[in-house]
């Protein structure tokens, strides 16, 4: 198996060492949740005569991804499906140029209020405005220039930061990986990041996956992916500009609160099969297919 800069052809895929935070084998890289239908989580008052509740609130959580996010809103306003993300072109969100009219990154995890007569756009522009107060006042663009990043940048590393932790705790250490690979010029090789460009919310991505022609495909392309793939929350930035100290290249999620970080190969080698026997163990089924 190949540890370093890896073979661009399918089958020097396949012989690579991956991980990923929940047990797959899985080298890192630089740099969510997931697809998957997404669920408005509103605050109910009592509505009509009829005594049906009516959402006053709308909670947006961490690591949702846009899609996610549009599809909350839609069903939190009663609206046709699409209506939000079309709506996109006459909202006038106020993102950075590097995002080119994406909002992925900047729709800021929280709890928004719906007003007397809320919009898809007034929602979306909360959540944005939310983001911007956050992203860009001191402790974060000082931290980002402090890496040599610019805040769009540590947005992203954020958002693959917020994907591949298993706890809170992680986030620090999954973000130093992500420079120690940086500085490494070695490549990403995250699943979340592949996971992002299928639209999809499987955590493992098999071996013909790695193969997709995609700029979020972090096994064959350098670097970080072109913008984040979920949206953080504050941990997570922290994470991105103050990572944790320590020269870890690879982790890998052994059981349910053990994740295992290590500059080794060999270690991680060991923490990988180890990994495997208890993801057998506890679903034979899958253990067969992998």
């Amino acid at each position: 198996m190949q540890m370093n800069t890896p073979s661009r052809s399918a089958r020097g895929m396949r012989n690579r060492i991956r991980l990923t935070r929940r047990g797959r084998i899985a080298l890192i890289a630089s740099g969510a949740v997931v697809a998957g239908t997404a669920v408005a989580v509103p605050l109910l008052t009592p509505g009509d005569d009829e005594g049906e509740p009516r959402p006053t609130s709308l909670v947006i959580r961490e690591g949702w991804r846009a899609t996610q996010i549009y599809d909350a809103v839609d069903k939190t306003l009663e609206l046709p499906p699409g209506t939000t993300r079309n709506s996109l072109a006459k909202a006038n969100l106020k993102l950075p140029n590097d995002a080119e009219g994406n909002p992925e990154g900047y729709l800021f995890p929280g709890t928004y209020p719906l007003g007397e007569r809320p919009t898809p756009e007034k929602l979306l522009a909360a959540m944005v405005d939310n983001a911007n107060r956050k992203f860009h006042g001191a402790p974060i663009a000082a931290g980002a220039q402090r890496n040599a990043l610019n805040v769009y940048q540590a947005v992203t590393i954020a958002s693959i930061v917020q994907a591949e932790a298993a706890t809170k705790g992680d986030m620090g250490k999954v973000a130093r990986v992500i420079y120690n690979r940086l500085a490494r010029g070695m490549p990403l090789q995250m699943d979340s990041t592949i996971n992002y460009a299928l639209g999809r919310s499987a955590p493992k991505a098999a071996a013909k996956d790695t193969g997709i022609d995609s700029p979020y495909n972090s096994y064959q392309r350098m670097g970080l992916p072109p913008t984040p793939i979920d949206n953080p929350g504050e941990a997570a930035m922290r994470a991105a500009i103050s990572p944790t100290p320590g020269d870890w290249l690879y982790f890998v999620t052994v059981k349910p609160g053990d994740t295992r970080f290590t500059a080794d190969q060999d270690e991680h080698e060991r923490n990988v099969a180890e990994a495997d026997r208890n993801r057998r163990s506890a679903s034979p089924r899958e253990g067969a297919k992998t």
